[in-house]
């Protein structure tokens, strides 16, 4: 028997992917990008991308696949995972 694995999909009512990380390239409404920990204005009240497959969307935000390793089971884990990757990623301390 054949296995259908289906892709993992983004929570209903998270965002934490486009809150917790810091952007540095232009958004619209957000020209300087925004740092970690801020809501992107582009985030409806649904907790859903206003831009998500518009050419504006930043590069950065169309490579966030979500996943359960990134996203866990609830929108805090969410949160401790994306907000423990800025942190190593990051070239200054935050």
């Amino acid at each position: 028997m054949l296995s259908t694995s289906v892709p993992f999909q983004c929570r209903p009512q998270c965002g934490a992917c486009c809150t917790a990380p810091s952007i540095t390239s232009p958004i619209p409404g957000m020209p300087n990008g925004k740092p970690a920990g801020v809501r992107c204005v582009q985030l409806g009240e649904d907790e859903r991308c206003r831009i998500f497959g518009q050419p504006e969307r930043p590069a950065f935000c169309g490579g966030l696949q979500p996943s359960h390793e990134m996203c866990g089971d609830t929108r805090t884990q969410a949160m401790v995972w994306l907000g423990e990757l800025e942190r190593l990623t990051s070239p200054e301390p935050v």
